[in-house]
């Protein structure tokens, strides 16, 4: 939580001011949070900076449990979908499959029929959303309680680095894995995920994260008045099934040309045929500019009322994102308030679908003395 400093104003004009309250440097802290239903212990680890933001990661997925960051008045609020107890992530929304700022692994995103080939030879992982795998099989690196690694602060902001070691043959995939996490927040409220992975055995992976978003602030309700940007001039068609036909396909024409700023809900609700497979928006673009370099940026949103601003960046080759439409107002959240459709946007920075059973795609395969090491840069800033 951040310090607060009542007296000296000479202090608030050196460390910031924030709903009229003035804020300390940046730091980290680490609470325990309760345990899983094994009886793991799950930390809850905060970092804050000096100019009114702070994130909240838990050890259990990953997870980022909260984001909260300054409007254009100064008034702080939460800007992500979540929960108030571990209960509301191991139990209660762990049965729906909707991954709340969950860490997705080792395969983000859906493979066909839970299948893939390496070197010859067939995999298979469960099949969580038939017929196809969604998001790492049954038990995938969001239902895992992480090892907090480390913990940094200075000057320039605060981290945390979480681990998790997946065993070869964990949900059907091969290979020894060990993946590093390190999430910081700096002085500029930019957020980054630097992922890091290696493997003993050639493997296939795609990691991401999974957090929904409302610049307006958790269960204000729907984002469809959010403006929203996507650097690409192409996209991957899906089946049905939500499955990739292999095409990169233009953008030019279609609901999903967010090449210039555009309110989300203008098209929501088209008829055209990708549009009716997702029932909203759930694709992943091709980011233009080349992947596995710095960071290019993918994804803006703009929302209006609170003037609050995300801008995301990454060197990963694509971005999936999703409207939530499988939100059903099951699930109540921080604010007391169901979450249903259109009440936030996942911004997913990845590898394409379904890439290891498309050769013409960006691989998705790591081997021995391979490192998987790419970096996603959420930034909140208002206008």
């Amino acid at each position: 939580m951040r310090a607060i400093v009542k007296s000296a104003v000479c202090l608030a004009a050196l460390a910031g001011m924030v709903d009229g309250v003035a804020l300390a440097a940046p730091a980290v802290t680490v609470q325990p949070w309760g345990k899983t239903p094994a009886g793991q212990d799950v930390k809850i680890i905060t970092l804050t900076n000096d100019h009114g933001m702070t994130v909240r990661v838990i050890t259990y997925g990953g997870i980022i449990q909260s984001v909260e960051a300054p409007d254009r008045a100064g008034h702080v609020q939460d800007l992500v979908l979540g929960f108030g107890t571990l209960d509301g992530y191991t139990k209660d929304s762990a049965e729906g499959g909707l991954f709340f700022g969950a860490m997705i692994g080792r395969y983000a995103n859906r493979l066909a029929h839970g299948t893939f080939t390496i070197d010859g030879k067939s995999y298979h992982t469960d099949l969580t959303d038939p017929p196809n795998a969604l998001h790492g099989g049954k038990i995938g690196f969001d239902k895992h309680v992480w090892t907090l690694v480390d913990t940094k602060k200075n000057a320039k902001g605060a981290s945390v680095k979480l681990r998790l070691v997946s065993p070869n043959g964990d949900q059907g995939f091969p290979g020894t894995l060990t993946t590093d996490i390190t999430y910081t927040l700096d002085e500029n409220n930019a957020l980054s995920l630097h992922y890091q992975a290696m493997t003993d055995a050639p493997t296939v992976l795609n990691l991401t994260n999974h957090s929904y978003w409302n610049l307006n602030g958790e269960g204000s309700g729907s984002i469809e008045n959010e403006i929203l940007q996507v650097n690409a001039e192409r996209y991957t068609p899906t089946d049905s099934t939500s499955i990739p036909t292999g095409e990169l396909a233009a953008v030019d024409g279609t609901p999903l040309d967010f090449r210039k700023p555009t309110r989300i809900g203008d098209r929501l609700r088209s008829d055209f045929a990708q549009m009716v497979y997702a029932r909203g928006y759930d694709h992943n673009w091709v980011v233009d500019g080349a992947y596995g370099k710095a960071p290019r940026p993918a994804v803006s949103v703009y929302d209006p009322a609170s003037g609050r601003t995300l801008d995301v960046s990454t060197n990963q080759p694509g971005a999936q994102v999703y409207t939530s439409n499988s939100l059903t107002g099951k699930y109540v959240g921080i604010s007391h308030r169901a979450y249903r459709q259109t009440d936030a946007l996942a911004i997913e920075a990845e590898h394409y679908p379904d890439s290891p059973n498309h050769p013409s795609f960006p691989t998705t395969e790591l081997r021995p003395g391979q490192k998987f090491d790419y970096t996603t840069i959420f930034k909140l800033g208002t206008r």
